[in-house]
């Protein structure tokens, strides 16, 4: 497809600049308020293993829900990102200081974790450019998700988190996308039954 009239690229562009708009001071407040909903959920509550990813600049801070979910006992996994192979595994992460990489690309990967099988992982907490009310996401393009979410080995639940502002009135959606079952903003918590049930 010509990329001036892909929708995806045309979308990605006009959310990535609504979240630059957003000052430091108030993405911090917000994301604490998001934080709130999802603790609040029963999704978390069961979680025993939880996949975070780790926050990019203009994006929804995640350090929040690590900090509660170390308070609860809970273990706490965040992507480890391979651009060569294609796809990233679940590392445990046991601190906010444990030594981080950041690509050239800004996304920041665990040095040192322990893999986590995916069985293991309860619920994975999904990064998007965008999301809308009937489940779908809109990702940064790689498809790291879509495939880890498509793995048979993972059952666990998936949840969008974001701030309202990157909540649209639809993504554009191929039979590749993986449906999220929920969506957590600062305003809201969604679920969506078009997701359909994971064992």
């Amino acid at each position: 497809m010509n990329s001036e009239h892909d929708p995806k690229k045309t979308l990605r562009s006009e959310l990535r600049d609504r979240m630059r708009r957003i000052d430091a001071r108030e993405l911090t407040d917000r994301s604490v308020d998001a934080a709130g909903y999802l603790f609040d959920s029963a999704e978390f509550a069961r979680a025993d293993v939880v996949m975070l990813f780790l926050s990019m600049p203009h994006e929804i801070d995640t350090r929040p829900l690590a900090v509660r979910a170390w308070q609860l006992g809970k273990t706490v996994t965040a992507p480890l990102i391979s651009f060569a192979q294609r796809h990233m595994i679940p590392v445990e992460v046991r601190s906010l200081s444990d030594p981080m990489e950041t690509d050239e690309r800004g996304l920041s990967n665990p040095v040192n974790g322990q893999p986590v099988p995916v069985d293991e992982v309860d619920l994975v907490v999904v990064p998007g450019l965008g999301f809308d009310l009937a489940g779908h996401r809109l990702g940064r393009g790689a498809g790291f998700y879509d495939r880890f979410l498509s793995q048979p080995a993972f059952t666990g639940s998936t949840c969008g988190y974001a701030l309202d502002d990157q909540v649209v009135d639809a993504v554009p959606a191929h039979s590749h996308d993986v449906p999220l079952d929920m969506l957590v903003t600062d305003r809201r918590v969604v679920r969506f039954s078009s997701a359909g049930s994971r064992s």
